[in-house]
């Protein structure tokens, strides 16, 4: 059994695309992915399955979400492996005064490839710092996100490749309830 962790764009913003939480882990039981914990309001879940294609899977989430709610959500899977290295990667993590509640980390749907992260890292986006490894989007905003004037929509399209973005809080924690059902079995 492998620990996916599953999560959705654009789930529960404002008014758009409201899904409660108890209705989005009877999707995923629907769908035979066994287990399925959801943190937070913002669609995340964390669940057990014998899929190895993560590709088809989550295909076969968004397909469920759309039948089962009416819009569609792009779904971006990692394993509770793919997470814990991307946790390690962390290019803040040895940086003195970095606040956590400051850093976010947007996952991609697939990696962009050199040339489109060469296109993202010459974007200025002062004072906001820009990072990428692999598949995921690494920035931290020294006045908190809310104040921020990086516009992620001009970085995704630099990308070429949708994601969806945590806080480092949420990061975290949805790694310590993947290891706990990764324990459960």
């Amino acid at each position: 059994m492998t620990v996916v962790i599953s999560m959705l764009r654009g789930v529960n913003l404002g008014s758009h695309n409201r899904v409660k939480m108890d209705q989005l882990r009877a999707l995923y039981q629907s769908l035979k992915l066994l287990n399925p914990q959801t943190y937070i309001q913002s669609g995340n879940v964390i669940f057990q399955t014998k899929e190895q294609d993560l590709a088809r899977l989550a295909k076969r989430i968004g397909n469920g979400i759309e039948q089962s709610f009416g819009f569609r959500s792009d779904v971006v899977v990692r394993t509770a492996s793919e997470l814990r290295t991307a946790i390690a990667r962390n290019p803040f993590a040895a940086r003195a005064g970095i606040d956590p509640s400051k850093l976010l980390v947007t996952f991609l749907a697939s990696d962009p490839g050199p040339e489109a992260r060469e296109r993202v890292l010459r974007i200025k986006t002062d004072p906001e710092e820009l990072r990428i490894d692999g598949s995921e989007l690494y920035t931290y905003y020294p006045n908190s996100i809310g104040r921020s004037k990086l516009q992620m929509a001009g970085i995704e399209r630099a990308l070429k490749v949708s994601g969806t973005g945590r806080n480092w809080t949420s990061v975290t924690k949805m790694l310590e309830m993947a290891e706990k059902l990764e324990g459960s079995h």
